[in-house]
């Protein structure tokens, strides 16, 4: 599994890629592929981070253990 650091180094060079233009139509359209994927990820990983600081946030900065094995599903 990557980490969200992992996923926005590989969108990045994605973006060079694509920006350098020296690539062929499929290879555009693979690469933008890849990148949607790697919003997506992103995306998602920062959604889950955000709803870790609400709750903290919800609770005066103390850390509830339990409240992050209910929604581990996030």
């Amino acid at each position: 599994m990557k980490t969200f650091e992992e996923a926005l180094r590989e969108l990045e060079k994605i973006i060079e890629d694509l920006e350098r233009g020296e690539l062929t139509l499929n290879e555009n359209v693979e690469k933008f592929k890849q990148g949607v994927e790697l919003i997506n990820f992103c995306k998602k990983e920062l959604n889950e981070a955000e709803t870790i600081i609400k709750k903290i946030m919800e609770d005066n900065g103390e850390i509830n253990i339990e409240k992050f094995e209910d929604n581990e599903d996030v």
